[in-house]
Formats: C-alpha cells, sequence, structure tokens
C-alpha cells in the first residue's frame, strides 16, 4: 500500500492566518505582541531556523527581535539578557534557540525564562502544568503534531500510540499530549528491547530519535499512522539512493545542493507501509513555526488581557 500524505505545510498555513487574526484584534485594541529571540553562536541550521521564525513573526504581524550573540558569550551575559527580557513589558514571549554553546548550562538558561513568557513551554512550571493537565505553552513540535492530528481527522481515542524519542522538547511532552486525548501510550528509544516489535504494535508511530531513515519497514504496522519529526541531512550519493531509489527529483536536488533532507524514518520502506504519513520536508517542520506564532499570542492574552 502506500499512504497518504499529512500535510502538515497546508495545516500550519491555516495556523499561522488564524493567529494573525487574532494579532489584528489584538492590534485594533493597541496591543501588538512581542517576542524576543536569543540566538547565541553561529550555527548554521539554527541560523536559519532564527530567520524563518523572525519572518513569519513578523508576517502575522507579531513584534520580533532576534539578539544575536557570539558563541563566546558567557553564561552569566546570557542570564542578564534573559532577566531584562523578563522585564521588559513589550515582550510577551522569549525564545532561546537551541543548542547554546557547550560552556553554557541549557537548564540554567531555561529556567531563568519567566514562566508567563515561555515560548517553548521547556521551563519546569510549565513541564510541571503540562503534567497536570492544566494551561500552559506547550513545546511548538508536539503541540504542532497534535494539532495536525486533530485537524487530519486521525482518531486518538483508545489508539495504541508508540513515541520513539524521549526528549524534554519533543518525547516526553508528545507522549503526555497524546495521553491527555485518550491514546495509550508507550515511549521508547534507542535502549529499548525490540524495539521494531513494539513500535509494530503501534496504531500511530512518532519517530523522534534523530537519527536518518532509523525507523525502517520492519518498525511499522501496515495501515499505520507515521508521524515523522527528524529533520536531518544526508550528504552522500549513496544514502539518497537507499533512502530514495528512483527518485529523480530528489536526486537532482542533491545534485545542486550537494545535500537532501531525510527524517528520522526510512521513506523508502516505512512511509509505504502507513495509511497515513508526514513527509520531510513539509510535514512537521512548519508547524513548529506555527505554534511558536500561536504559543506568542496565547502568552500575550494571558499577560495583557
Amino acid at each position: 500500500m502506500t499512504g497518504s500524505i499529512l500535510d502538515g505545510t497546508r495545516v500550519a498555513r491555516a495556523i499561522r492566518a488564524e493567529v494573525a487574526d487574532g494579532v489584528a484584534e489584538l492590534a485594533a485594541r493597541g496591543i501588538v505582541p512581542g517576542l524576543a529571540v536569543i540566538l547565541v553562536g553561529e550555527h548554521p541550521a539554527s541560523s536559519v531556523y532564527v530567520a524563518s521564525k523572525g519572518a513569519a513573526a513578523r508576517e502575522a504581524g507579531i513584534a520580533e527581535r532576534t539578539l544575536r550573540f557570539p558563541a563566546g558569550l558567557s553564561e552569566s551575559e546570557i542570564l542578564a539578557t534573559v532577566d531584562l527580557l523578563n522585564h521588559d513589558d513589550a515582550v510577551d514571549a522569549i525564545l532561546v534557540q537551541l543548542p547554546l554553546p557547550k560552556h553554557v548550562g541549557t537548564a540554567r538558561i531555561l529556567e531563568a525564562i519567566d514562566p508567563r513568557k515561555d515560548a517553548d513551554g521547556l521551563h519546569p512550571v510549565n513541564a510541571g502544568r503540562l503534567l497536570q493537565g492544566k494551561p500552559a505553552p506547550v513545546p511548538c513540535t508536539p503541540a504542532g503534531i497534535l494539532e495536525l492530528l486533530k485537524r487530519e481527522g486521525v482518531a486518538l481515542r483508545g489508539t495504541r500510540a508508540v513515541v520513539v524519542g524521549r526528549s524534554d522538547i519533543v518525547g516526553k511532552p508528545m507522549a503526555l499530549l497524546l495521553l491527555q486525548n485518550d491514546a495509550t501510550v508507550t515511549i521508547a528509544h534507542s535502549k529499548t528491547r525490540d524495539l521494531p516489535g513494539l513500535c509494530r504494535e503501534a496504531d500511530l508511530l512518532v519517530a523522534a530519535i534523530g537519527r536518518p531513515g532509523f525507523v525502517t519497514g520492519d518498525f511499522v504496522k501496515e495501515g499505520s499512522v507515521l508521524v515523522d519529526v527528524g529533520i536531518n541531512r544526508v550528504m552522500s550519493r549513496a544514502d539518497v539512493e537507499r533512502f530514495f531509489p528512483g527518485d529523480a527529483a530528489r536526486m537532482a536536488t542533491f545534485e545542486k545542493k550537494g545535500s537532501t533532507l531525510v527524517g528520522d524514518c526510512d521513506p523508502a520502506t516505512a512511509y509505504p507501509r502507513s495509511s497515513r504519513y508526514t513527509p520531510v520536508p513539509g510535514g512537521v517542520g512548519p508547524l513548529t513555526i506555527a505554534m511558536l506564532l500561536q504559543n506568542t499570542l496565547r502568552l500575550c492574552e494571558a499577560r495583557r488581557g
């Protein structure tokens, strides 16, 4: 069988339009939501992500500013910047772009953000509220996946779901959101015994393990729904031919750019066994940015009434 695409690009476009309408309503009252992004260092992927987030925010009418710092900035200087933003009334949402340089304690930086301005839902207070099912900003990627599944009519109640990956950013909050929507959830990871066998039990399989093409057809139950969270860059012709056999368009992209993107699922063997799947690119990625905008709007509404 060949699965049909869960179109994250289309759903993200709808969410962004809704956010723009909400921002316009606030603007009519003289309120402009403010988003501040902290970028430390010259990580190429982070720079691209931040530019995309900034452009999307401005398009929605959000007052966005990106604070760029050299990689050698001290932890105390980053903390001082966060403190300034916490006390800036024009800033409703603060996002620290990860990863941070190795000399910086990521947890300390994230915990310094005012939970009422936590754009990515990673502060321990908000993580705890999510665990208890209370209102709080939710990490953008799992929040976007839930929106996609609901808007695309994927049934969750009673569904057997397996989440492969246990990160604080995707795996854990994704499992909690699915549990809150009455799915029966298992969190798996690279150390799980008989991981392919466990995954084959899933009606809904979320792959968020950060390894290109790790989830192969052996992991996927025929007819299940497959959410591929990974965004991995492959730079060898052999990998492109393995993941995209006979795909002339993908090979042309590789020839032009010297690389192409693949998810955590093997598109040649995993996608065809699913009934529906998120492609890479165009699946989960656009939703992450859309939900950042939605979080910013909601934080502004909560702070300013």
